[in-house]
């Protein structure tokens, strides 16, 4: 037996180990391997996608609209300041998605444009009226999707769950799939809570802040609202706050009326955790402010001692303490009826961000785990029947020769296995359909040689020579057929979504790995059986 033959043999022995050692953890016999194995030797294998294993499947829809009059909202609450800094009088009233300023005058309007040049002018009658152009309004809402793509992807990663599945579909959803969480309505909670956090001053100068009742069960918040009708300052809101009574559980809610500005916003926060009251035993959330919030927070405070400062997630108040004096540092921290799960998810989302839209749940569909099982066993079924009748017709229809083909096809589908282990790959039913669909191409390409060897022996070559001859002439055949393959699971892989990723994973890798067991594999059984130069006759 030569050189290069030792050396191929040795190859494919390597790869073969190597695959097994991947997909270890896949089976029984790694919970028996030694400690030092665990920790040292690859431990994850491949991973079961939501159809397999059960899980969540969510479809969000941003809202856009939302966040281009957010970034209205922003404009208006910044404009006054721009005209103090340039000694112009003029005053701003928000109307839906735009804003009227006043007086009309060539002043007024220079200072507006010259801040704002992503505002277009859209009526002029006394006053000027604004809204954001809608080149830049489309733009917004592009980037809200792919911003809120990235807070989710954040999010998801603090709430640890294993290969979540996540990308874009349309102009504005968003696709969520988490294999295996048990629990599918806290994982809704975290992923589509919008986390605008907010700070404003409580208007207790207001005499309708006394009309205000104590408390109120969560059904009169209408009557509420409705009764303060007419009587409610412009520049004041009601906003609600949760009580849960700890000993009996009732919930109610105390009214508050807040000044509408916001002083500060929760993108300033660089940190947000879970911390324990030592004085109650109680959970709070501890936050940290940037140079730049910090400064704020401290200017703030400082202007307002002795008034009550409202912590505000989503419109909805968690505390209202008073400020006692002016707080430096960029340290503070948000109280509330907690338990330890909410305080710890609320700390996830103002750590990982806060939306920049809300987000609407299009498709909320929990996958159960029997459900999976019995995907598995429909896969092994169809690739096992699949397989076996492969193995019968090459063995019927080429003899010996089927038989070498028979081992590239059990090594590639060994190959793959492995692959796809050494890239923890999620395997999917689309991804078995992929690993059937390699079996039947693991055999293509032997076929085309045979069929080159059998003109080859009719030609009246020697069995050497009509292998030598099969391969050298199939080998650019098969080599344009598997390139143009490749290329289809390429482009399957940039544009699909998540199945149909798993199904270009899986097809690629068995294309590839097919090429290795068609072209070195069987080539390789050949040499051996012909290493004795007298064979007279080849099987086939």
């Amino acid at each position: 037996m030569n050189k290069g033959v030792t050396l191929r043999i040795l190859l494919i022995a390597a790869t073969v180990v190597l695959a097994a050692v991947f997909f270890l953890p896949n089976t029984p016999v790694y919970q028996s391997m030694p400690d030092w194995w665990k920790k040292t030797m690859p431990d994850k294998g491949i991973i079961l996608g939501l159809d397999l294993q059960g899980g969540l499947h969510l479809v969000f829809e941003v809202q856009g609209d939302k966040a281009v009059e957010i970034q209205t909202d922003r404009i208006v609450a910044a404009l006054p300041s721009e005209f103090e800094k340039k000694k112009v009088q003029a005053t701003v009233t928000r109307d839906g998605m735009s804003f009227s300023v006043s007086p009309n005058t060539p002043e007024v309007r220079k200072v507006v444009e010259d801040a704002y040049p992503i505002l277009t002018l859209t009526e002029e009658k006394g006053m000027l009226k604004y809204r954001i152009a809608p080149k830049e309004a489309q733009r917004i809402k592009d980037t809200a999707t792919d911003q809120v793509l990235e807070v989710i992807r954040n999010r998801i990663d603090q709430f640890g769950v294993a290969e979540p599945i996540i990308h874009r579909q349309a102009d504005n959803e968003i696709v969520v799939q988490l294999p295996g969480v048990k629990d599918p309505k806290r994982a809704v909670d975290i992923i589509g809570k919008t986390a605008i956090l907010e700070f404003k001053i409580v208007n207790d100068e207001s005499p309708l802040a006394a009309e205000l009742p104590a408390v109120v069960l969560p059904n009169e918040e209408q009557l509420v609202l409705d009764k303060v009708q007419g009587k409610l300052p412009a520049d004041s809101e009601i906003r609600f706050q949760r009580i849960v009574n700890k000993e009996t559980g009732v919930v109610t809610k105390r009214p508050y009326l807040l000044r509408k500005e916001t002083l500060m916003t929760g993108d300033l926060l660089t940190e947000a955790r879970l911390a324990i009251d030592q004085r109650f035993n109680e959970p709070y959330v501890s936050i940290v402010f940037n140079a730049i919030g910090a400064k704020q927070f401290e200017d703030i405070t400082g202007r307002n001692v002795k008034k009550r400062l409202a912590i505000v997630l989503d419109g909805n108040v968690y505390s209202a303490p008073v400020i006692q004096e002016k707080i430096g540092g960029g340290n503070a921290q948000i109280t509330g009826s907690f338990t330890m799960d909410e305080a710890k998810d609320l700390a996830i989302v103002l750590r990982a961000g806060s939306l920049p839209a809300p987000v609407k749940t299009l498709q909320n569909v929990t996958v159960g785990p029997s459900l999976g099982r019995d995907s598995i066993e429909a896969g092994k079924v169809a690739g096992m029947v699949g397989t076996l009748l492969v193995v019968v017709f090459m063995i019927v229809y080429y003899r010996i020769s089927g038989v070498i083909a028979d081992f590239a096809l059990v090594l590639n589908i060994v190959l793959l296995i492995g692959a796809m282990a050494a890239l923890n790959a999620t395997l999917t039913m689309p991804g078995i359909a992929g690993i059937i669909l390699a079996i039947g191409m693991a055999v293509d390409s032997n076929v085309l040689m045979f069929e080159r060897m059998r003109e080859e022996l009719r030609a009246g070559k020697t069995p050497r020579s009509a292998v030598e001859g099969g391969y050298q002439k199939a080998f650019w055949t098969i080599f344009d057929s598997h390139v143009t393959t490749l290329l289809t699971a390429a482009v399957l892989f940039q544009f699909g979504t998540g199945p149909i990723k798993g199904f270009a994973v899986t097809l690629s890798l068995g294309v590839a790995i097919n090429l290795f067991t068609a072209l070195i594999g069987t080539k390789t059984v050949f040499d051996i059986m012909h290493a004795n130069k007298d064979v007279k006759r080849l099987s086939i």
